[in-house]
């Protein structure tokens, strides 16, 4: 280990000496960390893919859960027409699709099968690079826990999104939005975990908290936010409340939806009656803009450290961008390149956010 390099940190082992005595430079840290972000990228893909799946109504075109063989499509018309076939017997097709042809059955299928197999792909595209960076020390030992619990995170959702599936396939026409809500949550707590373990990686190491600045627990509470936010739109979408009160700033000349607390008790309208959903989510949005337009200026005016500055400027314009969305996709009755855009820059807000919550626990140690 170099002189004066903090103890327990180092870039794996200099050198791997293969058999014919080549020398090979072994991967760092920051190799493992770039590794992280990417699948971090993949699990974006992913959240806006599970929209676009929402949003056309793809989502219960496979019937069945098969981690292994279910990563093939059907590959020859008798197999098109046995999924088909599983595909009629459901509640959806009874109530929304009877009379669809297998060309149109073809269109929804393909998009939960790419859903699927992107789920499939992120576990090899973090397992096998992880037992690498293992083997050759990038990733310490002490260091395996954590990766493996993230490992299993992964495979957790899988699960929770089959749990999901089985909600809309006997009684219901869609999925409950709880269990939609639920899925999502677990996806963004992977992807918000990954992200702070790809930064780690990228970053020397920090002071402790103690020398955080005084936004730091802003950024935090914004984290929160944006999640809650997001969640809050799983709802909206396993409701489909986008599609009703298309005005803004009122909703339809009222400022709080009519027949707000009709279902009883009045408690469980915030989750299952459509309208108040929808104005819940607007709430949750202003709440975001409240607080990260003026935590961005302020970190922007203090200049805490390059990183956070930088930071802060993607979630000032990310922000506007999201508002923007949210009320275009609104205005447009949730028309669907708009709305996979909406939940595009919502997972990247939450990992600017997370990335400007970092910098500034730890930017006492490098304020400029």
């Amino acid at each position: 280990m170099a002189a004066g390099q903090p103890k327990g940190y180092q870039a794996a082992m200099d050198v791997v000496r293969t058999e014919q005595g080549v020398s090979l430079q072994a991967p760092g840290r920051r190799a493992v960390g770039f590794w992280l972000l990417f699948v971090a990228a993949l699990i974006v893909a992913m959240v806006v893919v599970g929209g676009l799946t929402r949003l056309t109504g793809s989502g219960l075109s496979i019937t069945e859960w098969d981690p292994i063989i279910g990563a093939l499509p059907p590959l020859n018309d008798a197999a098109w027409s046995a999924a088909f076939a599983k595909y009629q017997l459901i509640p959806q097709y009874a109530h929304l699709n009877a009379g669809m042809s297998l060309s149109d059955f073809k269109a929804i299928y393909w998009w939960e099968w790419t859903h699927r197999f992107l789920g499939r792909a992120i576990g090899f595209v973090f397992f096998l690079p992880f037992v690498w960076f293992a083997w050759t020390g990038a990733i310490a030992r002490r260091e395996w826990p954590r990766m493996l619990l993230l490992f299993v995170l992964g495979g957790l959702q899988g699960l929770v999104g089959w749990w999901m599936v089985m909600s809309g396939l006997e009684v219901r026409d869609s999925v409950s939005q709880y269990r939609l809500a639920i899925h999502l949550g677990v996806a963004l707590l992977l992807l918000g975990a990954i992200v702070w373990t790809a930064l780690e990686y990228l970053r020397e190491p920090r002071s402790a908290l103690s020398n955080s600045v005084p936004q730091s627990r802003w950024a935090f509470a914004l984290v929160g936010v944006i999640y809650l936010q997001m969640l809050l739109g799983a709802l909206v979408a396993g409701l489909h409340a986008g599609l009703i009160y298309n005005t803004w700033p009122m909703m339809d000349y009222h400022w709080l939806p009519e027949g707000a607390f009709f279902n009883s008790p009045w408690w469980l309208n915030f989750f299952e009656n459509p309208g108040l959903v929808q104005f819940d989510h607007r709430i949750a949005a202003y709440a975001v803009m409240a607080i990260a337009l003026p935590l961005a200026w302020n970190v922007r005016k203090l200049k805490p450290g390059k990183d956070a500055v930088n930071a802060a400027g993607f979630v000032f314009w990310l922000t506007i961008a999201q508002v923007l969305l949210g009320i275009m996709t609104l205005r447009t009755h949730v028309l669907v390149p708009l709305a996979a855009l909406h939940q595009l820059n919502a997972a990247l807000l939450l990992c600017a956010a997370i990335w400007l919550a970092f910098e500034l626990r730890s930017a006492g140690s490098t304020a400029t």
